[in-house]
Formats: structure tokens, C-alpha cells, sequence
């Protein structure tokens, strides 16, 4: 109304700033900060054992980083982590958004289903995978030992190898029915014709899928590998509860060391330096993902 009053009228943009105004307000105070407030204390020497020794170190946090055996032990277990947790995802969530997207009886309750998983909370999915792998009373060792698989119960996170495999199998287990909406959801925006041209050319499943849908699930399967890779590498809740980065450093994640770093050890600077330094690992590889496939995949139709 005052606006109006004095003879001047707000343009659509500026109107739709103002209107927003609150909200980015309510984003800078409370993500912009912290974000600001973390990074200038990862240049900083802050440990609350000596909480009154507070200076300034500039890089020397992320240079110690780089000089530790852990951060590279730790990066190591990421790494590995990462590649087996992403690999089984994009191959299982293809295949099953591949099979979800044929016609079939009770595809409807099938699809729903699906979703179980992704709705159960990463602190009670630990517990549940808690229990599975229990090496007295675990429902994998009653399964395999009851078909013979196996001669007596094991401790499947007593061993460096198979806690590993467990952790990616209950992180696989959560994060698999998102890549499974969006892979299905790009499934369904292919146009029928392509697959009519192609079997009017004699091509067969695998060509099809080659020439044709998978070229379609390139830009989609970029942002579910970035998804996924953001999931593997940040994952928290599953360690803490599983294994708690044991056997020894078998599962020691560069999250699960920063958590060490900055709760255990008290060390707010480094800690906070070792969350950087995982934040640019993540983006590292997502500008990987975008040099492999984006532009990719685009047709026109």
C-alpha cells in the first residue's frame, strides 16, 4: 500500500526478494555461520584441554593432515567404502528400477515395498544390522548355519574384512531405494518410439539398453552417484553403532576420525580442519562425475 501510496510499484524480482528476505536471513544465521565459524576455526589451534590456547596456525592443521598416518589410513577405508557402497548401488538400483518398471502383478505393492528401507532411520537400521550380525544369537549365522553354509557361528565384525562388507551391506541396504525413485522415474520419461525404431532395426534387450536407455539414464545417474557418493563418504550412524571404526582401524572412516579428532581428543581446530578436508574430497569427486557424464544422455526428440 505505501507503495503504491508514493507512486512507486515493487518489479516482480525485487518483490520476490523481499518476500524471501526472512527465510535467507534464517539461512545465513543458521547454516552460512556455522559454515563461516568451522572453517576459521580449522586455521586455528583450539583444543578444550587448554582452552585458553587459542591462536592462529593458518594451514598448518591441514598440513598435519596430510603428514598423519591415520588421515591416510582413514582415507583409504573411505575410499574403499565409497566404491563398493556406489558400485553395488547403481548396479542393483538399475536392475531393480529396470525390473520395477516392466508391467507385472502387484508391481503397485512391489514398488511400495521398495521404500521400506529408505523410511527406516540410519540409528535403528544400525541396530537392526546389529542384531542380524550378532555372533551368538545373529539371524545371518542361525541362516547359514542352518543350511550348512556354515560349521559354527561367527563374528562377522570381529574381522577387519567382514566388518567392512557388513558395514557396506547395511549401508547398501538404506541407500539403495532412493537410487531406485530416481532411476525409475527417468526410466518412465523415455519415449516408447525409441524402443519401437530400435526393434524395428533388429535390435535386441542389450541393445536396446545400450543404444537407448542408458544413454537416457546418463544425467540421472550422475545425480545418483553424487548422492550416493555424499551418502558413503559422510556415513556415521552405522559405524558408530556396528563397529565404532574397530576391528582396529578396519572401519575408520575419515568421518568417524573427525569425529575422533574433535569429541575424543577434544582438538576443535583439527577436527574441524579434517571436516574440510572431507568436504573437499566429496567435491572432488563429484566434479569427477561431472567431467564423465555430464552433457551426456540429451536427445532431441
Amino acid at each position: 500500500m505505501s507503495a503504491r501510496a508514493s507512486g512507486r510499484k515493487l518489479s516482480e524480482p525485487s518483490l520476490a526478494f523481499l518476500l524471501n528476505a526472512p527465510a535467507l536471513l534464517a539461512i545465513i544465521l543458521l547454516v552460512g555461520y556455522p559454515i563461516v565459524y568451522s572453517a576459521w576455526l580449522s586455521l586455528h589451534h583450539y583444543n578444550l584441554k587448554r582452552p585458553r590456547l587459542f591462536r592462529f596456525v593458518g594451514l598448518e592443521n591441514y598440513v598435519g593432515i596430510l603428514g598423519s598416518e591415520e588421515f591416510w589410513t582413514a582415507l583409504q577405508v573411505t575410499l574403499l567404502f565409497t566404491a563398493l557402497g556406489v558400485a553395488i548401488v547403481v548396479v542393483l538400483a538399475t536392475l531393480i528400477a529396470l525390473l520395477l518398471n516392466e508391467p507385472f502383478p502387484t508391481r503397485g505393492l512391489v514398488r511400495t515395498l521398495v521404500l521400506i528401507p529408505w523410511a527406516i532411520p540410519p540409528v535403528v537400521n544400525g541396530l537392526m544390522w546389529q542384531w542380524i550380525y550378532d555372533a551368538k544369537v545373529g539371524a545371518l549365522n542361525g541362516l547359514l548355519v542352518s543350511l550348512g553354509l556354515l560349521a559354527g557361528y561367527r563374528g562377522w565384525l570381529s574381522d577387519p574384512t567382514s566388518a567392512l562388507l557388513a558395514l557396506v551391506t547395511a549401508h547398501v541396504w538404506n541407500a539403495l531405494p532412493l537410487a531406485v525413485i530416481l532411476l525409475l522415474a527417468a526410466l518412465q520419461t523415455i519415449p516408447a518410439e525409441l524402443y519401437d525404431a530400435g526393434r524395428v532395426d533388429g535390435s535386441g534387450g542389450w541393445r536396446l539398453f545400450r543404444h537407448v536407455t542408458l544413454p537416457w539414464l546418463a544425467q540421472p545417474l550422475l545425480v545418483v552417484l553424487i548422492l550416493q557418493t555424499m551418502l558413503a563418504v559422510r556415513v556415521f550412524d552405522l559405524i558408530y553403532v556396528l563397529t565404532a571404526g574397530g576391528p582396529g582401524t578396519a572401519t575408520t572412516t575419515l568421518v568417524w576420525q573427525t569425529y575422533l579428532t574433535t569429541f575424543d581428543s577434544l582438538d576443535f581446530g583439527l577436527g574441524n580442519a579434517y571436516a574440510y578436508t572431507v568436504s573437499l574430497i566429496t567435491l572432488g569427486l563429484a566434479l569427477v562425475y561431472f567431467y564423465l557424464l555430464y552433457g551426456r544422455g540429451e536427445f532431441e526428440v
